[in-house]
């Protein structure tokens, strides 16, 4: 049993769905009827998705069983909704913070956060989140939180963004439920210190983990213009900043495309 106060308290588990996300939206869906709203900290975990989602509609493909396909159910109606990329950075951190615990300290200090949240061991993709927000009217009505993260699979025949696991670079296998019960406490842990007000502390931990900050890169606009820039932080609404020939500019996640 995870030692958490909520996250993972309540807890389905499939071994097969859609989307642990689509699942974790339609639990909310039915408070309406059943006049029951899940806990937060309800975890909708799968051995397999067969409709996983990445960000922007990208497709996020794992071999059944060896790694974890989650969503976790949060309220944080206490967070203003101007400042949701907070939450996107304390996930983030929670998620590095998970391989941290399950890697030696020469590999863990590989570990980065790719802008906005996919995590990176290298060069190489290890896991990838994407939250889904539920408004109430000008307010915040719930939070899912997906997060896949790569921990047994060893091959990868058709995914993208040169992706690695923990197995992979540790030469070892993982108990998909131990490393689910550190992802709990570490979502948990993270969340608490948002919800008190950490929020400064919050971005300067992303920022350091930042993928590639403070080296040149080579990075794609809208039309197709590549253009070398250097990764210098991230504004607290979520933007990308690159100082770049024309000085420093801040980008959204679909006005540049990161090539290397």
């Amino acid at each position: 049993m995870t030692n958490t106060l909520f996250v993972g308290k309540v807890f389905h588990h499939f071994q097969e769905i859609p989307s642990t996300n689509d699942t974790a939206a339609a639990l909310l869906s039915a408070q309406g009827t059943t006049k029951s709203t899940p806990p937060e900290g309800t975890v909708v975990r799968a051995d397999s998705q067969s409709a996983g989602r990445g960000q922007y509609g990208s497709r996020w493909e794992s071999m059944a069983a060896r790694n974890l396909t989650l969503s976790i159910l949060l309220y944080p109606k206490w967070l203003d909704i101007k400042a949701q990329f907070y939450l996107s950075m304390t996930i983030a951190l929670a998620v590095l913070d998970t391989a941290k615990v399950h890697l030696d300290e020469r590999t863990a200090a590989l570990l980065t956060t790719k802008w906005p949240n996919d995590l990176y061991i290298g060069d190489r993709k290890a896991g990838g989140i994407l939250i889904q927000n539920t408004l109430s009217g000008s307010g915040w009505a719930a939070a899912i939180v997906g997060i896949g993260l790569n921990v047994n699979q060893l091959t990868f025949p058709s995914m993208d963004n040169r992706p690695t696991s923990l197995a992979l670079v540790s030469g070892r296998t993982f108990d998909l439920d131990v490393v689910a019960d550190t992802l709990y406490e570490c979502v948990e842990k993270r969340y608490l210190r948002l919800k008190a007000g950490k929020r400064a502390e919050i971005h300067a931990e992303y920022e350091q983990h930042l993928y590639r900050r403070g080296q040149n890169s080579l990075f794609e606009r809208p039309d197709g213009q590549p253009f070398s820039g250097t990764i210098q932080g991230v504004e607290t609404d979520g933007r990308l900043r690159l100082e770049t020939e024309q000085g420093i500019e801040l980008f959204d996640l679909k006005e540049l495309r990161f090539i290397f």
